[in-house]
């Protein structure tokens, strides 16, 4: 199963505040076991929402809203993409994150499984669904 790995924001990161050299090193140990281990597919950080932008659907309308967002605790810091045979190995494999590991700054991360197929239904066609392959397939060439 595939499952995103959402690293919460934090006053600090929506602050613009850099890791460290050694939290640096720290997470490319980490992420080189991911890899290693052949759970990681994608990862990367992201810089706070005052450089990002939303944009609100509603019918017809588009609206543009430019960052800063208000609620840190609700925006994400960076992301992992995992293949993993359970939830309970993501969790395991979170738990070895090296976040917070002098206790002066707590984080939060979020694991959500993502859709796979089968969890469409038959509304997922097998037009829909080759559809989707012929997509993958030009991802994965970069076309």
């Amino acid at each position: 199963m595939k499952v995103m790995v959402i690293v919460k924001a934090t006053a600090d990161t929506e602050a613009g505040v850099m890791p460290t050299e050694a939290e640096l090193a720290a997470m490319g140990a980490y992420n080189e076991r991911l890899v290693e281990a052949g759970i990681m597919l994608a990862g990367e950080g992201l810089h706070p929402s005052r450089r990002g932008a939303r944009v609100r659907f509603d019918g017809a309308r588009r609206q543009l809203i430019d960052g800063p967002f208000a609620e840190t605790r609700e925006l994400i810091a960076g992301f992992w993409l995992w293949q993993v045979r359970s939830m309970d190995e993501a969790v395991e494999w979170l738990a070895r994150a090296p976040f917070d590991a002098d206790g002066t700054a707590p984080a939060e991360v979020e694991i959500r499984p993502v859709f796979e197929a089968e969890d469409f239904g038959e509304a997922f066609t097998p037009e829909l669904r080759a559809q989707e392959q012929r997509l993958r397939d030009r991802i994965e060439r970069n076309d």
